[in-house]
């Protein structure tokens, strides 16, 4: 009826360090992503479709880490990790949801850069408020039917034997690892869902980034080469911190690879990717951060 995380009980001496640590984290992602929202939805200046996307990632960012850290501080806190069998299901779906979608979100925006840099001019009837709207609407529902196929296929399966999930929240991989009798259908379900979400999306942002690339070389000013490798560098920083590690969590061969590493991974992708984001974001765009030295004055006036 019910699992238990483990999540750092191996580490008790450091339980109250690792409850602020990530208590400080989760209060700088929502803070961080609160202000991108805010200034990009105020400032004129920042009210086109690069930074309307922007805003929608920060939004995403802020459900995505909720999923994850507040069950996480309350396990640490209460130092147990007991979790039902309904909520370890529930905490999967949103979390695979949210991840397929920023994904997908992510590919938007490298799509959304490919045509302001290689087709300017088409730029604003390619990428219009309804085409982003639309965008951003199929980004979000592309992935709900097929995460919540997965999900009721892995909490259909038997669990029997140890009900301990060596991990700190319910990912695939140590679930799975739970699971009795014959799981090969499901791991290679898992696998053809992070093939779709995960290495489909990379292929195409690195297929348009190899055509922006190509396409800032041409530019014979230095300064506007610098400008628009500075418009993209952030987002592409971004694209493999967040690729690099979803790939080494859900394409790897086998399973039970996973606890090697799969705590140190999966704190990069749910908590340390997620807090250096509106860092990467803001300090290398000075629209940004001129609009946040506005809010400042205003706030201070």
């Amino acid at each position: 009826m019910e699992f238990v995380l483990l999540g750092f009980s191996d580490i008790p001496n450091l339980h109250w360090i690792l409850f602020g640590i990530f208590l400080l984290m989760y209060l700088t992602i929502l803070m961080c992503n609160s202000i991108i929202i805010l200034i990009t939805k105020t400032d004129p200046a920042l009210q086109t479709p690069m930074y309307f996307f922007l805003s929608n990632l920060s939004f995403l960012e802020i459900c995505y880490v909720t999923i994850i850290i507040p069950r996480m501080l309350m396990d640490i806190w209460t130092q147990k990790g007991n979790i039902s069998l309904f909520a370890c299901a529930t905490q999967m779906c949103f979390f695979l949801m949210l991840g397929g979608t920023e994904c997908l979100l992510l590919t938007v925006m490298a799509y959304d850069r490919y045509v302001a840099i290689c087709k300017p001019l088409q730029y604003p009837l390619v990428m219009n408020h309804k085409v982003c709207i639309q965008l951003i609407v199929a980004s979000w529902i592309t992935t709900i039917p097929v995460v919540i196929g997965e999900t009721c296929q892995i909490f259909l399966l038997p669990f029997c034997g140890s009900n301990t999930i060596n991990h700190f929240f319910c990912d695939v991989p140590p679930v799975l690892k739970l699971a009795c009798g014959n799981i090969f259908v499901n791991e290679i379900t898992v696998h053809v869902v992070a093939v779709v979400f995960i290495t489909v999306p990379f292929l195409l942002i690195v297929i348009s980034y190899g055509k922006i690339i190509s396409n800032i070389l041409k530019l014979s000013s230095a300064r506007g080469r610098a400008k628009a490798f500075s418009t993209c560098s952030s987002h592409l920083i971004v694209v493999v911190l967040f690729f690099g590690a979803g790939t080494i969590t859900y394409l790897q061969p086998k399973p039970h690879q996973f606890q090697r590493m799969g705590k140190l991974i999966s704190l990069f992708y749910t908590i340390l990717i997620p807090t250096l984001n509106p860092m990467i974001y803001t300090l290398r765009n000075k629209d940004i951060m001129e609009a946040l030295r506005k809010l400042l004055a205003k706030s201070l006036t």
